[in-house]
Order: C-alpha cells, then sequence, then structure tokens
C-alpha cells in the first residue's frame, strides 16, 4: 500500500508540475491521518514506529511492555499501543513497525548522499562571494530567528531541542527553484547562479552544522564544555573527511580497476558511505552525517581511469536511479505518515507554527542582501526559500533523537510543505513584477 501511495504520488506530482517530494509528503499526511481516524490500528503502529521499537528495546532491558510503553509514549497513548501489540497479530504489528523503521533509517542516509552528491565540491571554490554571502546570511539569520521563537513560544521545549529546530530552519534546498527557474528560463540568469552557489555552500554549512547538533542531541548537553567537545568531534570529523576521504577514493577506484566500471561506481560510493557512517557513529555523531559527507565527496571524475563517459558509462546518480525510485517515495510517504495533523489544532501551536514559518521565510528573504545590488534580490530572496529534503532529514533525526516531539515534527514538516509549495508562485509574481516595472 504505502509503496503504490508513494508511486501514485509522484506520478500525480509529474502530472501536476509539482515538486515530487511535496506530493509523496502528502500522500503520506492524508493516508495516515484518515486511516487512523477510520480505526486501522496498523496505520496506529505506522505513526509510532519508532515509539514501538523503543519500547522492545526498553523490554528487552527488563521493562514491563507496560511500563516501557508509558515511558515512551505516556500513560493515554502508551495503553492503546500496549492493547494492540497484546492481541494475537500483536507481533506482526511490531514485526513491521521495525522493518520500516529500518526502511525510514537507511531511506534518510540515502537521501542525503543523494543531496550530497547533487553537490561539486571541486566547484565551491570557484563560486562568486555573491553566492558566499547569500550563503552564510541563508544559513545563520533563520537559525537565529528560529532560535528566538522557540524561545519565546514554546519555552517548555529543551534548549537542545531548539538548537536542532533552529538548525533545521538554516537548511536549503532548490530542487523546486531549479525546476521553476527552468521553466521561466531563468536557469542561467545571475541570480540564478547566486542561488544555486549558495545552496551548494549551504550543503556544506549543512553538514557543519548537523554534525555539531546531532552530537549535541546524542550527549543531551548544552553545558559549554561538552558543547565544545562536540564541536571538536565535529570539526575533526569534517576534516578527515575531506582532507583523507579524496585520497581514500582514489585507492578504492584504484583496488576496483579489474572490476568492470558499473560495478567499480556502485561498489565505491556504497563502501565510502559505509566508512564514513561508521567513523561519525564512533565519535558520537549521527551516522546521516556521515552519509551526507560521502555525497559531497563522491564525483564520477574518480572513474576517469575507465575511459570516455560515452562508451557505455554512466554517472552515479544514473546508476543509483533504481534505489531512489523505491527508497526516496516510500521514505517521504513514511514521513507524512508520522505527521500528527490533531497536534496543530490548538491555538498555541497555531501561532508557533506561523512564528517558525515566519521566521524560516523571513531569515532567507534577508539573505538576498548579501547579493549585487544590480541583481534582482526579491528573486534570489524567493529562490531561497523551500528547504526539502535537506529540512526534512534534520527533522527526522532530531524525532528520532527524542530533541523534537511530534508536535514539532509536524510543525517542521508543515513549514516544509509550505516553503516548497509557494516557491513556484513568488518566483512567477516575481519576475512579471520586474518585467513590469521594467
Amino acid at each position: 500500500m504505502i509503496l503504490t501511495v508513494a508511486l501514485l504520488g509522484r506520478l500525480g506530482a509529474r502530472r501536476l508540475g509539482l515538486p515530487t517530494m511535496l506530493v509523496e509528503i502528502l500522500m503520506g499526511v492524508l493516508i495516515g491521518n484518515l486511516f487512523y481516524y477510520w480505526g486501522y490500528d496498523l496505520m496506529v503502529i505506522l505513526r509510532e514506529a519508532a515509539s514501538c521499537s523503543d519500547i522492545a528495546r526498553l523490554s528487552l532491558a527488563g521493562q514491563t511492555w507496560d511500563e516501557a510503553a508509558r515511558m515512551v509514549i505516556g500513560n493515554n497513548a502508551g495503553s492503546e499501543i500496549i492493547g494492540m501489540l497484546r492481541r494475537p497479530e500483536g507481533s506482526l504489528y511490531l514485526q513491521v513497525s521495525q522493518a520500516l523503521e529500518m526502511f525510514t533509517n537507511y531511506g534518510v542516509m540515502f537521501v542525503l548522499f543523494h543531496v550530497g552528491l547533487h553537490t561539486h565540491m571541486a566547484e565551491v571554490h570557484r563560486l562568486g562571494r555573491q553566492s558566499l554571502n547569500v550563503a552564510v546570511i541563508g544559513a545563520f539569520v533563520p537559525m537565529l530567528l528560529g532560535f528566538l521563537v522557540m524561545w519565546l513560544f514554546d519555552p517548555a521545549t529543551s534548549q537542545v531541542g531548539h538548537i536542532f529546530i533552529a538548525a533545521t530552519l538554516g537548511t536549503t534546498g532548490v530542487a523546486v527553484t531549479a525546476q521553476t527557474l527552468s521553466k521561466l528560463k531563468q536557469i542561467h540568469s545571475a541570480e540564478g547562479d547566486i542561488i544555486f552557489g549558495a545552496s551548494a555552500i549551504d550543503d556544506i554549512i549543512g553538514l557543519v552544522m548537523l554534525a555539531i547538533v546531532s552530537g549535541i542531541a546524542m550527549t543531551g548537553s548544552t553545558a559549554l564544555g561538552d558543547i565544545g567537545r562536540t564541536i571538536m568531534h565535529a570539526c575533526l570529523f569534517i576534516v578527515c573527511a575531506f582532507g583523507l576521504g579524496p585520497s581514500f577514493l582514489r585507492f578504492l577506484a584504484w583496488m576496483m580497476s579489474r572490476f568492470n566500471v558499473l560495478e567499480a561506481m556502485l561498489f565505491v560510493p556504497f563502501i565510502l558511505a559505509m566508512v564514513l557512517i561508521v567513523l561519525a557513529n564512533t565519535i558520537s555523531l549521527s551516522p546521516i552525517v556521515g552519509a551526507f559527507a560521502a555525497g559531497l565527496l563522491m564525483h564520477d571524475s574518480y572513474f576517469n581511469a575507465w575511459g570516455d563517459y560515452h562508451q557505455g558509462k554512466r554517472a552515479i546518480r544514473e546508476l543509483l536511479a533504481p534505489l531512489e525510485v523505491l527508497i526516496v517515495p516510500v521514505f517521504f510517504v513514511l514521513m507524512g505518515i508520522q505527521v500528527k495533523l490533531d497536534l496543530l489544532l490548538e491555538w498555541h501551536i497555531v501561532y508557533l507554527t506561523l512564528g517558525v514559518l515566519g521566521a524560516a521565510v523571513a531569515g532567507k528573504w534577508i539573505s538576498a542582501l548579501g547579493a549585487g545590488r544590480r541583481t534582482r534580490r526579491l528573486m534570489v530572496g524567493f529562490g531561497m526559500t523551500p528547504r526539502g529534503e535537506v529540512g526534512l532529514a534534520f527533522a527526522f533525526i532530531g524525532k528520532t533523537l527524542g530533541v523534537i516531539n511530534a508536535t514539532m515534527f509536524a510543525v517542521i514538516v508543515v513549514m516544509v510543505v509550505i516553503t516548497t509549495l509557494v516557491t513556484p508562485a513568488l518566483l512567477t509574481l516575481s519576475l512579471r513584477d520586474i518585467k513590469t516595472r521594467s
């Protein structure tokens, strides 16, 4: 069912001209909430997949099922989950939830690897100063605004949670921007170059911030000494990954020289990703930091020794496309299923959602000040607005680590959906306004 819904969402997105990620998430939100209110037991379990795994882990550690459920979810919801797990089919429910949780964990790693794969590290140093200015402002201003919004509207959330949500607002995902600029024939404009350059730099900043905030979340401490130690570990990981990674990749490519090029182009990225994932986990960073770094490091040029691309060789992205077609849509549908719309109906949550959305949008619009005066700053600001896959990955990791609760997870997903949805219209309007004035 999930795979069918995911593929229908992808087909519908192409027919409607919308970002596939957006429609897949909305399909997940739709079936998740409809089936839940229709009383479909398995959907209740799917909405609490991560919690079910935590319950099973605590029960293996010696807690009773009831105690474990109440510790993880709370009294009311915990009792509902335990009632389902005690039915004859309860063990099957638990198996399904654990299998899908494993699928989402691999899915988020693949998504970030795929995002990193679209960033060419060798070309970042060629980007102009305007792209750097827009990227830096667009990363740190939304973070500052997001932290202030969380401090004002949701003081009950821990400081670690505030930091994680603020970091989520600093991300950028310009896939929908690229699609829209292409339709408007502005893909090669000066503003387009600034946006894509800033997005590439933001991917690197995002890796650094993800390494730091995931380390803080995994330690659970906001003491200056612990934060300093986490930053040191994150910097050490990034220095090792980008300092030794290219040499390691060349060595792997040489070791695979006796293989067929297509085999090598599948084995090498997988080995690199696994090595960096283990390294990140060893120094108390989230494993997806390693997957993200592997994507940023990987490039087709490491396989030039096999000859010309036109002689049967394909790009790594093309080779990974079959996996992307299966893993990524299902991941986004599962993310949507875990969005509980009923949590967004209280007024203080509505105000919090508007505050987070305002911080996310305003921060990126302010980043346009980093562009030159002769550029169309409004277009740059609108183009930097969407958060995309990276923002969702941050939210998923925060939820998995327990620093973002179900309510804040829903708020972040709503922010990602809205910023992605409004960007095409804003870019189109800004271009029409510019043409009208001229």
